[in-house]
């Protein structure tokens, strides 16, 4: 377990270094992000969890099932749905706004706008930690330097589409009249979450690690969610878009890409 809490430590700290960079963009512009540029980074992450759900996280799940004997739809289709009933329920019971369309969701609040704002994408980067961190934990498991490498793809494809993620919560909140120091600090640590899910989830995993495979597929339902519930509408909000369509199968493109490659 000490192996795969060193690995999902570095690979989930890369994944924060990330959001910490595109956070940093605060520095370096004044006005949030053009429109357009903005769908194409949506896109482009959901298509990267897109990928990554499917390639490290349910194949897994099913070959790792049907290795230990077990029919391996099974554990794929159920923790699916748990990953998605427990961000659905995490999206009902924590306030948040989604900065794309300036919608809050969630139970009413007092909090301020800029609040929410970093609740949404915090709540958004628990499955991608999760993730991380449980590729690590089933590479460690087995041993298999294939099985490392792929757990460094995601990291990797995970981190890229993390940059402007950090960048979509500094700009607004600068744009609010918070200092760029302030927002970038708020920005960098909506993606604290990350290695903070990632290590539990190793943790987890080495207690019951007979049940990996529902853990790796709820991993992936919980990405899904937003992929379907935030990141593909907004990635097309106003007309027909695109270029945020461009975005989603550039990230798929990539995700798979690395996946395979380095898998």
């Amino acid at each position: 377990m000490g192996k795969a809490l060193l690995w999902a430590a570095q690979g989930t700290g890369f994944t924060f270094l990330m959001t910490s960079l595109g956070a940093a963009m605060v520095f370096l512009f004044r006005k949030n992000i053009n429109d357009k540029v903005q769908k194409v980074f949506l896109g482009f992450a959901a298509g990267v969890m897109i990928a990554a759900s499917v390639w490290s996280l349910l194949i897994p799940a099913i070959e790792e099932a049907e290795a230990k004997g077990h029919i391996g739809w099974i554990p794929a289709a159920g923790g699916f749905i748990i990953g998605i009933a427990f961000l659905y329920g995490l999206d009902r019971i924590i306030p948040h706004l989604h900065p794309a369309t300036g919608i809050v969701e969630g139970p009413s609040s007092s909090m301020k706008r800029t609040s929410l704002l970093v609740l949404a994408v915090t709540l958004h980067n628990i499955p991608e930690g999760m993730a991380v961190g449980l590729s690590f934990a089933l590479a460690a498991q087995h041993g298999d330097p294939a099985a490392y490498a792929s757990a460094f793809a995601l990291a990797i494809g995970i981190g890229i589409q993390n940059f402007p993620e950090g960048a979509a919560v500094s700009l607004p909140l600068q744009q609010e009249g918070f200092g760029r120091g302030k927002s970038f600090l708020l920005g960098s640590l909506s993606g604290i979450v990350e290695p903070v899910f990632g290590i539990l989830a190793v943790l987890i995993a080495g207690f019951i690690s007979p049940y990996m495979p529902w853990m790796l597929s709820f991993a992936a339902g919980a990405m899904m969610y937003v992929v379907v519930e935030e990141l593909i509408p907004e990635a097309h909000l106003g007309e027909h878009s695109n270029v945020g369509t461009f975005g989603v199968m550039g990230g798929f493109l990539i995700m798979m890409v690395l996946d395979v490659a380095l898998g």
